[in-house]
């Protein structure tokens, strides 16, 4: 097709006219006549056009105007047909399951072999194999807005918050379900606090909630005896005794027939096999022992002017030197703290003569950490596998923070370690197995960190107006003979991460010990259609080297980050969609091949379920949506089959990281290790002297 551009063309054509008789000239250039420009007139064809009176040259020219910018538009859509026919659309998958609801849920979460929804008043339990709810509580103020839950061993352990920021801590064991604790509720709605995040270890031996109210805000941690809850429940007549005991030494009041009751009460324990026979039932009867209350961990005062009159001074009466040239245990002069402040007003007067914002809460990222990143008293033990660091920070805090969790309440709160950074701190996270570390500053810089081994992968930037928005991790995996598959053993060292970015660009980002971090660009910020672009990412730990990308035109795909190649889609029907903006409320189980997704029905039409639960609900214009990988034809194969044995490992040389080479920088890292120990030790004894030689000058200064 042609464009018909014409007006603009014709405009640009312009014919000559002579004002003599035409003549056949001669074929020699000499003998042509001398001929004036006079002789020749000018004229525009469409010079009729242009005469014409106001307002309709005006209205011609935007006519012109509309046609020619339309001929555009469709030139543009034209190519992105042709780019929409030339592509290869993936195969779109349908829910597998689907779950009836009455209202839109507050948060899921996903633990063991059951789903936990949030709702009105309280929450509700499923089982993931029928699909069929075992259990609802309902006795809360107001609904429930999110919800979390962490295996215990066998055990689940589930936090709910409600809409004024409650939480309250639920034991579920076998087929009884505890209401441990209230977190936060208060008789004086004046001095209610409220929850603004928080964070569960990944063994479950501590909790961290993010607190609000009366215009502070703090961090409460506490640690979960879960080991004493198992005990209560697997041997409820000894734990009974003893609080009977106990008291009976207060009261005189024996109560044997309470003991009789719970203990025939609790019942033969059921086979892992028969999650769908349980019938969940809640236990007021036996109150099991609250969780045990750490420390409260408040945001970093602004640096202040010091009383301390003296270096010296200083030296001698500082116990600690953590923290010292990171920003922290600063010592700064009240004189020397004003003077700066009015050099700084005096620069940047024109700037400050506006009226100040009301400053907001600084809000807190915090994680849990299994590995011990800082140094640990010699008599402190800590069990495998449970937490004993906690990493913090906060809002325009270039600091990192890291506390030790072996602490009472009678120790100071201060933080054991100060990691600083060039820029402030955007965007956190720390792999499920505390191994790595990831931090995002404001300027696009990532710090990538090996908690494991303790040293530091490097340092990388993001492409030049690229920022962090948000950081998944991937379980390492390897491509062999085509195919993404996870190493049967432990590998080392060996870090992948996907970033997606505030422009919605997406990035794979890889780490190793013996080589630098790299950058992969995975999907390219998306300019001309919008609708593309990506709300969030979730890696699925059932596929090796795959994640879900979900996008505001409500499209789910599976993308292998290898070729960065989408693989497949998933949809839920047609009917099931929710307003703009999409933000999609779904969870990827961490142990079995499927994810969960929760849909709107659009037009509020529905179908009444058979689930006798339901019988009395006419419509049900939410749901929930399971989506397995083993039920399709493209994925089953690859999350049956998603290891490789060490032997195929030995022979094939194509995988340096497993080879023998990762053994002799092991070897390398245990003696910069001790080297490091060492350092450590001859620091300490260095202050430790400064601090006496203070003390001795400060005497011998009284002396004179």
């Amino acid at each position: 097709m042609s464009s018909p551009k014409g007006s603009r063309a014709r405009k640009a054509r312009l014919s000559v006219f002579s004002k003599r008789p035409l003549e056949v000239p001669s074929p020699t250039e000499a003998d042509w006549p001398k001929d004036d420009e006079k002789n020749f007139v000018f004229r525009d064809m469409d010079q009729e056009l242009d005469s014409l009176p106001q307002p309709y040259r005006m209205i011609n020219k935007l006519v012109n105007h509309i046609f020619d910018r339309a001929w555009e538009v469709i030139e543009e859509r034209e190519a992105t047909w042709e780019i929409e026919k030339n592509r290869v659309l993936p195969t779109i998958y349908p829910p597998v399951a689907e779950i009836q609801l009455n209202k839109m849920p507050g948060g899921m979460a996903v633990s063991q072999d059951y789903l936990f929804l949030g709702g009105v008043k309280g929450f509700s339990i499923y089982n993931l194999h029928n699909f069929k709810r075992l259990y609802v509580w309902e006795k809360f103020k107001v609904d429930v807005v999110s919800i979390w839950a962490t295996d215990l061993g066998n055990e689940v352990l589930i936090v709910p918050v409600d809409e004024i920021g409650i939480i309250r801590l639920f034991y579920l064991y076998k087929d009884n379900l505890f209401l441990i604790k209230t977190i936060n509720e208060t008789d004086d709605t004046s001095k209610q606090s409220t929850c603004v995040q928080m964070e569960l270890s990944p063994s479950g031996d501590y909790a961290a909630f993010l607190l609000q109210g009366a215009g502070d805000i703090w961090l409460d941690v506490y640690k979960l005896p879960k080991e004493t809850w198992l005990k209560e429940l697997e041997h409820p007549q000894s734990a009974l005794n003893q609080k009977k005991k106990a008291k009976q030494l207060q009261l005189n009041t024996p109560d044997s027939a309470a003991t009789e009751s719970i203990e025939t009460s609790m019942g033969p324990s059921p086979s892992p096999n028969a999650v769908q026979d349980l019938n969940i039932c809640f236990r007021s009867d036996m109150k099991l022992n609250p969780p045990v209350y750490v420390m409260k961990i408040k945001p970093p005062k602004p640096i202040a002017g010091t009383t301390f009159k003296s270096p010296l001074e200083i030296f001698s009466k500082t116990e600690d030197y953590c923290g010292l040239g990171s920003g922290q245990n600063h010592f700064i002069k009240d004189v020397q703290w004003e003077q700066h402040m009015d050099i700084f007003y005096a620069s940047y007067k024109k700037y400050l003569e506006g009226e100040w914002e009301e400053e907001t809460l600084s809000t807190a990222t915090f994680h849990f950490f299994t590995n011990s990143v800082t140094p640990m008293p010699m008599d402190v033990k800590s069990p495998s596998g449970a937490a004993c660091i906690l990493g913090i920070h906060w809002t325009g805090s270039h600091n990192f923070f890291l506390y030790s969790l072996n602490k009472t309440l009678k120790d100071k709160t201060d933080c054991d370690n100060v990691w600083p950074c060039a820029a402030p701190i955007s965007v956190s996270q720390v792999s499920s197995s505390s191994s790595y570390l990831v931090l995002a500053c404001e300027d696009g810089v990532l710090i990538l960190w090996d908690l494991a081994q303790g040293f530091l992968f490097g340092v990388i930037a993001l492409p030049e107006g690229c920022f962090c928005q948000s950081i998944h991790f991937l379980r390492f995996f390897l491509v062999h003979e085509g195919r993404n598959m996870y190493p049967e053993g432990p590998v080392k060292s060996e870090m992948m991460c996907v970033v997606l970015c505030t422009n919605s660009s997406l990035h794979l980002v890889t780490a190793s010990g013996t080589r630098g971090p790299t950058s992969k660009v995975l999907v390219e910020r998306s300019m001309k259609h919008l609708e593309e672009t990506i709300c969030t990412v979730a890696p699925v730990p059932a596929l090796p080297g795959m994640v879900l990308i979900l996008s505001r035109n409500y499209s789910i795909s599976l993308m292998d980050v290898a070729k960065a190649e989408i693989i497949c889609a998933f949809a839920a029907p047609m009917d099931h969609q929710q307003e703009m903006p999409w933000k999609p409320l779904f969870v990827v189980s961490p142990h079995h091949p499927y994810f969960l997704l929760h849909g709107t029905r659009s037009d509020g039409d529905a179908t009444p379920t058979d689930d006798d639960d339901y019988d009395d609900a006419k419509d049900t214009p939410d749901s929930v949506f399971c989506f397995n990988f083993e039920d399709y034809p493209l994925l089953k194969d690859i999350s049956k089959n998603c290891t490789i044995s060490q032997k195929d490992l030995d022979c094939n040389h194509a995988f340096p990281q497993v080879l023998p080479l990762e053994k002799r920088c092991e070897q390398l890292l245990q003696k910069s290790f001790q080297k490091l120990s060492k350092t450590q030790m001859k620091g300490h004894d260095q202050w430790t002297r400064l601090r006496k030689y203070s003390i001795f000058l400060q005497k011998e200064n009284l002396k004179k």
